[in-house]
C-alpha cells in the first residue's frame, strides 16, 4: 500500500499579523524611551561634570536647556525666528522641488538635455551650497534673497539626481504600450514617466529638505540677520549657552516636522507600493 505524503508546508514569508501588529504597538514606546534614554544621559553627564576624554563640565543640563526654552515659547522674538526660518526653507524647497523634478526629468529622457546642460549640473553639483554665500550676496540685492537661493542650490541638486535616476531606470515596456494606444508624449509623461518616477523623487525630496536645513541655519549664521541660525550663533558670541542649546533643539524639531511632513505625503503619494506592515514614520 503506498503511503500518501502530505504536500509540504510553505515557509512562512514572516511573522504572523497578529505578531506584527503587537510589534508595532511597542515601536512609539521604544522610541520614547530612547529618546527619555538619551536625556537621562545627558543630564548625569552635566550634572557630575564629566571630564573623560569629553568635557562636559561646561555643557549646560537638560533642565537648564529646558527652563530657556520653556521662557522662549513664552517671547514674540523666538517666534519672529522661527517664521523667517521656516519661510526660506519652504521658498527655497519648493523652488528646488519644482525645477529640480522639470530638469531630472528633461536630463533623463533628453540626450540633447543632457549633453547640452548635464555637464553644467554635473560640475556645480559637488560644489556645497554654503560655499555660495559669497556668490549670493554678489548677485542678490538683499541677504533673504541670498539665503533663499542658498536653501534652494542645497536641495536642487539631490532631488535633480534621484529624479535623472528614477527616469532612466523606467521598464520601455510602459511608455512602448501608451504609444501603440495612440498616446502622445504628454500621455507618456502624466501617465509613465512621473507616476514610475515618485518613489525616486520623494527619495530626493527627503534628502533635500535635510540639506535645506543644513545650508539655511548656516547661511543665517553667516549673513543672516533674522532666524534660528542667525539667533543661535548671537547666543554664542554672548556665551549663553542654554540659548544655543535651544537654537539647537529647536531645529531639530523644525527639521524632524518638515522631513516627517515629505515622508507622509510621498507615502500618500506612492500608495500602491508594496510596504512591510508596521514601518512607516508612524
Amino acid at each position: 500500500m503506498t503511503a500518501v505524503t502530505a504536500p509540504p508546508k510553505k515557509a512562512s514569508a514572516g511573522p504572523p499579523p497578529s505578531a506584527a501588529r503587537r510589534t508595532a504597538r511597542f515601536r512609539p514606546v521604544v522610541r520614547v524611551l530612547s529618546l527619555l534614554a538619551a536625556l537621562a544621559l545627558w543630564q548625569l553627564l552635566t550634572t557630575l561634570d564629566v571630564q573623560l576624554w569629553l568635557r562636559f563640565d561646561q555643557f549646560p543640563s537638560v533642565t537648564d536647556v529646558a527652563r530657556e526654552f520653556g521662557q522662549r515659547l513664552g517671547d514674540g522674538a523666538y517666534w519672529q525666528d522661527v517664521s523667517d526660518s521656516l519661510r526660506r526653507i519652504v521658498t527655497g524647497f519648493l523652488l528646488a522641488a519644482v525645477l529640480g523634478v522639470a530638469a531630472g526629468v528633461v536630463v533623463g529622457r533628453s540626450r540633447w538635455a543632457a549633453d547640452l546642460i548635464g555637464p553644467v549640473l554635473e560640475v556645480l553639483r559637488p560644489v556645497p551650497a554654503i560655499a555660495l554665500v559669497p556668490v549670493a550676496i554678489l548677485l542678490f540685492p538683499s541677504n533673504e534673497q541670498g539665503i533663499v537661493f542658498i536653501t534652494f542650490t542645497a536641495a536642487f541638486f539631490p532631488v535633480l539626481v534621484a529624479t535623472r535616476h528614477a527616469v532612466r531606470a523606467l521598464a520601455p515596456v510602459w511608455e512602448e504600450a501608451v504609444l501603440t494606444m495612440g498616446g502622445g508624449r504628454w500621455r507618456v509623461l502624466a501617465s509613465v514617466v512621473l507616476p514610475g518616477a515618485l518613489p525616486g523623487i520623494f527619495g530626493g525630496l527627503s534628502v533635500g529638505i535635510g540639506v535645506s536645513w543644513i545650508c539655511v541655519i548656516s547661511a543665517e549664521m553667516i549673513s543672516g540677520e533674522y532666524g534660528v541660525g542667525y539667533r543661535t550663533w548671537q547666543d554664542y558670541t554672548v556665551i549663553d549657552y542654554p540659548g544655543v542649546f535651544t537654537g539647537i533643539v529647536s531645529i531639530g524639531l523644525l527639521g524632524w516636522l518638515t522631513s516627517t511632513l515629505v515622508e507622509v505625503l510621498g507615502r500618500r503619494l506612492t500608495h500602491w507600493l508594496p510596504r512591510r506592515e508596521g514601518t512607516g514614520t508612524s
